[in-house]
């Protein structure tokens, strides 16, 4: 298919979803946006352009899956807080002249409740958790350097003896230049439905929401950075608490408090980046760090903000395996603990020549 005839159709996708400006906590199926990978995790909760032979990071854009991934497989687990704990799981397989597809499961465990009447009476036990079976495809068009991809999910909520299901596609695109090590992507994440409220008639909206992003390594420099544009559909990103508003009037002498424009749009800008960096140590070792502006500042104490928004890990080649490990702290309350593995299936059995000789 050429590159004039799928771009109108990738638009028209867009267009016939209802696009609404959203952010965290007016949605349904919020887990759908936390960061699994161990790699993304370290480097600030978002990656959508690190374009090589890492099955986990295919999650966050189905852009990113590549012909080198054939018959691989990925899983990565979270610590979260309290009894929180979720995870995934994929397999990739390449087909042939088609570009390669892969299957997985994304879930969330929010772990056991107390079943307790308005007297405080309790009645046993309850569980709540999320799942989504994700089914992603990608292949290159135009030339070998554009990839376009998609993820078809479906996605299941159960919380006590409420559920909910609905589905949701994420629209994705990765364009390289191996000699320059750049890379530029684009997606378009949860364009969907509710398809089955938890209680009748109350339906909710998904998390939609576009970015942009890039990955670049200088020239000689043992070192990869990758920035990422979030929310591209809604500018302020602010949320002011009805609880405790900013005060407008100088405490002391009752004056109006002038904001500077520049900082403000500033602040506003900044919600939207995400930073990562990844240290080349060696072809078998890596040291991750990222900075997540807008988690610092919801997150962080105002008296004391310690090291809320900041993130890091490392990735380690042993034997045939890849693992990840990434920390990212949330609020001085705690932080979550990411690990991730992804190894190629081939890898673990010799094939036979037509020569009868292994290699």
């Amino acid at each position: 298919m050429s590159i004039k005839k799928l771009l109108p159709l990738f638009f028209a996708c867009l267009v016939t979803f209802s696009i609404h400006a959203q952010i965290g906590g007016n949605n349904t199926f919020e887990f759908l946006n936390l960061p699994i990978s161990a790699r993304v995790a370290a480097l600030g909760g978002n990656v959508i352009s690190a374009k090589d032979n890492d099955l986990n990071v295919t999650l966050t854009n189905p852009a990113l899956l590549t012909d080198s991934m054939d018959n691989n497989m990925a899983l990565s687990y979270v610590n979260y807080f309290a009894d929180i704990n979720y995870g995934y799981v994929a397999y990739a397989k390449k087909i042939k002249n088609m570009g390669i597809m892969s299957g997985g499961i994304q879930y969330l465990d929010y772990g056991k409740f107390k079943r307790v009447d308005e007297f405080g009476n309790i009645y046993g036990t309850f569980k709540a958790s999320d799942m989504s079976i994700n089914l992603s495809y990608a292949n290159s068009v135009f030339d070998s350097n554009l990839v376009v991809g998609a993820t078809l999910k479906t996605i299941y909520s159960q919380m006590e003896t409420y559920y909910s299901w609905g589905s949701a596609v994420d629209l994705g695109a990765v364009y390289t230049r191996p000699a320059k090590k750049f890379a530029v992507g684009f997606v378009v994440k949860n364009i969907g439905y509710q398809w089955k409220p938890y209680t009748v008639g109350n339906y909710e909206k998904l998390p939609f929401e576009m970015q942009i992003g890039f990955t670049k390594q200088p020239k000689h420099v043992p070192f990869r950075l990758s920035v990422t544009y979030e929310n591209l559909e809604r500018w302020d990103l602010t949320y002011t608490d009805p609880n405790n508003p900013a005060s407008t009037k100088d405490p002391l002498t009752g004056k109006s408090i002038k904001q500077s424009k520049f900082k403000k749009y500033g602040d506003e800008f900044m919600r939207h980046i995400v930073i990562g960096g990844e240290f080349l140590i060696t072809k078998n070792f890596f040291l991750r760090g990222g900075y997540n502006y807008q988690r610092r500042k919801e997150l962080g104490i105002i008296e004391k903000k310690g090291m809320s928004g900041f993130s890091f890990g490392f990735g380690l080649k042993i034997y045939k395996l890849h693992v990840s490990y990434a920390r990212s702290v949330y609020h001085l309350a705690g932080a979550s603990n990411n690990f991730s593995v992804s190894f190629d299936i081939n890898n673990f059995y010799s094939r036979k020549t037509s020569a009868g000789s292994t290699q």
